[in-house]
């Protein structure tokens, strides 16, 4: 039996007012969506509710109000692009809670959507406060989670809601628990995590975490030049945290203990200046000029990375290996991808990736659609591999 309550579990539903939690934090300008990706990812449960013939309460945020109505962040541009996508009419409430809500509730048809206001326009909203929590439920029968994104908070519409009514996780929760759980929860071995990005002083918890579950652990980035430095090579003028050093030491350290293998780079592109154009060569760890900055692994890192690739059977991925966001210090960050994806889809390797700027390197990599599994919900994630409970997944689990 699954660890989680989900829509499965479900009776009839008709007629029922079924409260859902989305993620509708999607960029809005002009007063129209400019990326519907978060709304596409709960279609699969606002369509199954809709056949069900339930009535479809949608509960969201947009932006940081801080407990105020402020109307440059209200959901009603939302809307219109939840109707497109859904081919369903989408009505609006101009309150989440109260008679404003519960009037538009009454008037909305078996099968229907009604999108309430920015529930961060409360001050209860993001204190979990009991009162607001009660005034939420009231207009439901059930709550539906489908917002993995905001699980992470323990906020009134993600948890102080799912005790207060009869809970479940929605199509993207569930696939998104379901990935995570392939990934770290109880994965197949050999499992190798790649974690990139700029800082150590980021990721502390989630290396901590990894170097206990993991068999290898890649580490890319301006993060492994902290490392390096830690070990004694010369960075030259890369982005590192010298104070951090012994907290790498401690890292590698426990990675020892646990059996661990630590992958850093063996090689390096290296520049005077991070900038599109710059003049720049691959050179060995000894060979870092003065004036020089690390800004991505060279070709014999991107070997050695792919090696551990291919005996994988699981791969983890949080951030880049270089500063792929200027050619051609993408080249380590786009190989690696692109042989995970090949893998992946060789059905060879389990592939799961998100936090940060992973989306974005996988996707300029054109390998992200290949991945078994890419998470767009940024902080969650990130705790999630750091091995932290979720407030709004715990709420959600079977008694």
């Amino acid at each position: 039996m699954a660890a989680f309550k989900t829509l499965d579990d479900l009776g009839d539903i008709s007629g029922k007012r079924v409260l859902v939690r989305v993620d509708l934090n999607v960029p809005v300008s002009d007063g129209k969506v400019g990326d519907t990706t978060r709304i596409e990812r709960v279609l699969p449960t606002l369509n199954e509710l809709s056949n069900k013939r339930a009535k479809i309460i949608l509960l969201a945020h947009f932006g940081r109000p801080k407990g105020a109505v402020n109307p440059a962040m209200s959901l009603e541009p939302v809307v219109a692009s939840v109707a497109e996508l859904t081919g369903r009419p989408a009505a609006f409430a101009s309150d989440c809670i109260g008679e404003t809500a519960a009037s538009a509730i009454a008037g909305l048809a078996d099968g229907g959507i009604l999108v309430l206001e920015n529930t961060r326009f409360h001050p209860g909203e993001e204190s979990n406060d009991d009162a607001f929590a009660d005034q939420l439920a009231a207009l439901g029968d059930i709550y539906v989670n489908d917002a993995f994104s905001a699980a992470h908070r323990a906020h009134a519409s993600t948890e102080a809601i799912a005790r207060r009514l009869p809970a479940y996780a929605g199509r993207a929760m569930h696939a998104e628990l379901e990935a995570l759980e392939a990934a770290l929860g109880n994965p197949k071995h050999p499992v190798v995590a790649v974690v990139g990005g700029a800082k150590v002083s980021s990721k502390i918890d989630l290396l901590a975490n990894l170097i206990e579950k993991v068999d290898a652990l890649v580490i890319g980035g301006g993060m492994a030049n902290t490392f390096l430095a830690a070990r004694g090579v010369r960075v030259g003028k890369s982005l590192y945290e010298p104070d951090l050093a012994e907290t790498a030491r401690q890292i590698m350290t426990q990675a020892a203990a646990s059996n661990t293998a630590i992958i850093l780079p063996t090689d390096a592109v290296v520049a005077k200046a991070f900038e599109a154009g710059a003049e720049n060569r691959t050179v060995t760890l000894d060979q870092v000029a003065d004036d020089e900055m690390i800004l991505d692994g060279g070709e014999k890192t991107t070997a050695i990375i792919n090696a551990w690739i291919d005996d994988a059977a699981t791969l983890v991925w949080n951030g880049p290996l270089g500063a792929f966001e200027i050619p051609p210090f993408d080249r380590a960050t786009v190989a690696a991808a692109q042989h995970a994806a090949e893998r992946t889809k060789a059905g060879k390797l389990k592939s799961i990736a998100g936090g940060g700027d992973t989306v974005a390197a996988l996707n300029h990599a054109g390998a992200g659609d290949d991945f078994s599994y890419v998470s767009t919900a940024g902080g969650a994630f990130l705790e999630w591999m750091e091995g932290k409970p979720l407030p709004g997944v715990e709420v959600l689990r079977r008694g």
